[in-house]
Parts: C-alpha cells; structure tokens; sequence
C-alpha cells in the first residue's frame, strides 16, 4: 500500500483548530450514542516497580489509585523487549514475525502488510483518535508520522522539549552541562523551562477539555517518555529514594549458567557521558556498587515523576465528569533490568524486561459508576507520608499478552471484535494474534461459572529477541535486520520459563529450529529470579527437547 506521507507536527493553536473543525463535522453525523471513550496511558521502560503490584519502596500512589478501581493483571508479558518491536506488535495485535520488525527500521504497511492498528479500528468506528507523546515509536517503524493519517483523526503531538533529552542539559558536580545517564534538573534551568512528560499532560488535559463540549466518543493516546533513560527528571523527587535506602538488584551476577547469547551489554548507557568516566569494561562490567545504588535511585525517583503527570491527567478527567464513560487502559511498552543478572536495559527474554504493568479501569464494570459529585482520582501527592497504600480493586494471576490489547479494548467499547488471524496473515488487513480477555471482567459469571475459569496450565506468554552472534558485541542490544543471524524464541507458563536460540534468516525471516545455538530453561517456583538456567541438566534435557516447537 502507499505509505502517507510524512506530517509536520503542528503547533498547539492549529492542532486545537483543526480538532474543533472535525468536531463540528463530527458532531452533525454522530450523535451521542453511549458509547465509552479511550484512555490509553502507555509508558516507556516501565517495569512493575508501582505499589500496586507489591513494590514497598516506590511511591506511585496514583497510579495504585487507579488500580484500586481497575482489573490488574500481574503477569503481563510484551512480545520483543524494545520499544518500536513492541509498540508496533500491541497496536496491530499482531507478533513480531508477523509484522516483521524487529529493530526500528522498516514500516510494516510497506514491509509487511497493511495492518489496522488500535486507533485506526477506533476511528473507522465513529471515535475521534488523538495520539500525545511517544505512543508509536518515533522514525521509519512509524512512517516518520506516527502512523498518520491511518490512525489519528488529526496529526499526533509531540512535545517541544523532547528534542533535548540526549543533549548536555545534566549539570554536573564541576558545574558544566553533560548528556548523562543520571540527570535530575531544576526545571527553571533546562531549555524552554518544562520537561516532554509535563507538555504532554498538558496537551492532553486540552484535549479532554475539549472533547468534553463535544458528544463524539474519543480516543486518547497518551505516551510517557520516563523512566526511559536518560533519567531526566525534576531534581526534588530524588528525595523520596535517600540512597541509604536504596538496595542493589537480589542477583546483580551475571549467571554461570547464562548461554553468551542470551546476554545484551547494555551498550546505550555506556554512551552516557557519566557512565563513560566509570571506564567500564565491556561487556559484562559490572558498574562499581555506588553507581548501581544511583541508577536505581534515579529510575525509582523517574517513575514517582510520571506518577505525578499520570494523576494530574486522571483528575482532570475527573474534574470534567469523564470518569462515568471512558475506559482508562494503563501499561508499558516492556521492562527494564536494574541490575539483575548483571543487566541495566531491556534487550532480553527475562521476566523483568518482558513483564509490564497493565490495569483496565471500566466504569460499573471494575467499579461503581460515580456518584454525583464523588471523584475516583483525586490527585494524590507522592510527598505525602500521610498517603496509605491502596490495594489493586481486582487481580489476576493469568498469563496474558500485550499483543490481546486490540481484540479486549475492542469487545470492552462493544465494538465488534476482529477474527483470529489466519496463518499466514500478511495479506489480511483486519485480525488479531492475541486473545480476547474480556472474560476476566465477568467477575460474578466466573465466579459462579468454572468453565469461564481459566486453566492456568494452559496460558502461555510468548516473546522473542534478536541476536548478531553468538557472543555479546557491540550491536547485540539492537541489531538491524540484516545482522541479525540468531533469533531467541522465549515461552513462559506458569511453571517455567523455556528459551531456544536458533538460527535465523533476515532475507527470508525465517528461523531454522534444527539449528540450536543455546538454551535456557528456569523453573518458576523454585527460581523466580531465572539465574539457574538448568538447560543443559541431564535430568531435564528430555524436558527442554520435547518443549522445542
């Protein structure tokens, strides 16, 4: 299909226009019919560090409030620890080998198949889509346009401070500016006096102004760029982490039994000015013990910073009567290793990189609808100690996939939900690898009815990660296409977590499983942390042989 082309961002004064022409237009062929409105919150390397999924030392108490009236699922997994791979799969609902894209450098309308996305579904049904920050990865894997015009109902809004985020904005301890990896700022210092994460809940509390004068049902996206590195954030929240506090990873070794394959070298940190003066030694380090303590410091502190815009945006939502009938979905693009297996990025298969938050808030079904006058999110602040932890409303232990977010989102809005794919599907322009979730909101059906329940043996998580070579180089985090010659396919289950790296071809994208390069196998009971890989275990090598596809 021809790609479109590639839109100038527009300034805040022209976006408003343009939205309030579609609205008059909009509003004279659709009326109000009911129908719920969208919010999709996704961050950017967030792990399930919130205290709603147990966390004691971070302070996230509204995003914990949001889970307090959401359905919370606690074992979420993405399908490829990057973000344009990731992001890219969850908004189609299809994996990876389907979309084909695996590093940042291809679209896959062109490369391949002109697949609907999330909003793109939403618009063709009446909603108006609006996309704020980074939700589709910026670049080619978006078609320099976050996927416009297919997907928004106008062009998507990127804040004007992003385009200092890797630049010398980080003042050091000799009073120069650097590009650091730890950069917490005092705002009035940095450049244009705001920070991407701010200007973007701004925007969006515009937008929902907005959207409330009109009956048109919407679709907002709203993508939080914290805690992705660099840890650019307002100086004050490192307070709440003191680094007497501050605990190192439960496993920072790199496992013995870790096939070389499996390991990533953290390459994009090691280009920060103040990890470079640590003189680190490549690949496995490790990053002297006082370093660890700060980086983790500074991500915790990151993720109390988004916890601030998120609950600025979910009162606001309050404040305009919008919590009644819009469906708030909160998760991440993937996780972040803070030192675990001796690892401080994403770039695996490992729990703690797939594993994200994910939580759906749906008037009268996860809670009661609002009574007049009662808010749900009231902004709550991480500073005060006076602020008791709220428990999530309703939790699942099912292994689910980002890639089910379409198909749940869909039946959730009553929209009709598209079909299972077909194998193959490139040619398809509307269907969905993922399952449809919706049956854990039935709460009182399941509850009553034990063929709606799940068998939690049977729920798989599929995701994949690809390598250049056997050995841990300098491309090994994100290798282009055409380098990538191993491909490292990861299931997990309940019981364990099994991952084959296998041979692959990037010309033909096809993996060779009769070409084995390494494995790794980890009970989940009994190794939670996945350091134990017992592949090679005599005992359980008939085990690994008869989990290969």
């Amino acid at each position: 299909p021809p790609s479109p082309p590639g839109w100038r961002l527009l300034r805040l004064g022209l976006v408003l226009v343009s939205i309030g022409a579609i609205l008059e237009a909009s509003v004279q062929t659709d009326s109000a019919t009911g129908a719920l409105n969208v919010l999709l919150i996704i961050v950017d390397d967030l792990r399930p560090s919130l205290g709603c999924y147990g966390d004691k030392l971070v302070r996230s108490p509204n995003i914990d409030q949001l889970a307090s009236h959401s359905l919370l699922f606690q074992n979420a997994f993405a399908q490829q620890a990057v973000c344009a791979p990731s992001r890219v799969s969850f908004l189609t609902g299809r994996r990876p080998d389907t979309t084909r894209l695996y590093d940042f450098n291809s679209y896959w309308r062109v490369h391949a198949g002109n697949f609907s996305t999330i909003p793109q579904y939403f618009k063709e049904n009446g909603y108006l889509t609006m996309s704020v920050g980074k939700v589709f990865h910026p670049g080619i894997s978006s078609n320099h346009s976050d996927d416009s015009p297919y997907s928004w109902s106008f062009p998507p809004y990127h804040p004007s401070s992003e385009k200092y985020e890797n630049t010398k904005t980080c003042r050091g301890q000799d009073g120069e500016l650097h590009a650091n990896l730890l950069c917490p700022v005092d705002i009035v210092d940095v450049p244009e006096g705001t920070l991407p994460d701010k200007q973007s809940t701004e925007q969006a509390i515009q937008l929902l102004e907005k959207m409330k004068t009109t009956g048109s049902p919407f679709f907002l996206a709203v993508g939080y760029h914290k805690p992705h590195i660099p840890f650019r954030y307002p100086k004050e929240f490192q307070k709440l982490y003191p680094l007497e506090n501050i605990t190192l990873a439960p496993d920072p070794q790199v496992p013995d039994g870790l096939p070389p394959v499996a390991y990533n070298p953290w390459m994009d940190i090691r280009q920060r000015e103040d990890v470079q003066a640590l003189n680190i030694s490549i690949p496995y380090g490790p990053i002297p013990v006082d370093f660890q303590r700060k980086i983790r410091q500074s991500y915790f502190a990151s993720v109390s910073y988004l916890d601030t815009q998120v609950g600025h945006l979910l009162s606001t939502l309050d404040d305009l009567q919008l919590a009644n009938n819009t469906i708030i979905v909160f998760t991440s693009d993937h996780g972040w290793a803070l030192g675990e297996h001796g690892e401080w990025a994403k770039y695996s298969n490992f729990d703690v990189t797939t594993r994200v938050p994910l939580m759906f808030y749906v008037p009268g079904r996860t809670a009661l609808l609002p009574k007049a006058g009662e808010k749900f999110f009231p902004y709550l602040d991480p500073f005060d100690s006076t602020t008791e932890l709220m428990e999530p409303g309703r939790q699942t232990m099912d292994l689910v996939e980002l890639v089910s977010l379409f198909p749940t989102l869909a039946a959730l809005a009553g929209l009709q939900v598209p079909p299972h794919c077909p194998v193959p599907s490139f040619h398809v322009e509307l269907c969905r690898e993922g399952q449809n979730l919706l049956k854990h909101f039935r709460f009182h059906d399941v509850e009553n009815d034990p063929y709606l329940r799940s068998n939690p043996r049977e729920l798989i998580a599929y995701s994949q990660y690809p390598r250049p070579a056997d050995s841990p180089q300098w491309n090994s985090d994100k290798p282009s296409l055409k380098d990538i010659k191993i491909m490292g396919y990861s299931i997990r289950t309940i019981d364990y977590r099994y991952t084959i790296w296998v041979g692959f071809n990037p010309d033909e994208f096809m993996a060779n499983f009769s070409d084995i390069h390494a494995g790794e196998l980890y009970f989940v009971d009994s190794d939670p942390l996945e350091d134990h890989n017992i592949y090679n275990d005599s005992q359980h090598g008939e085990l690994a042989q008869s989990l290969m596809p």
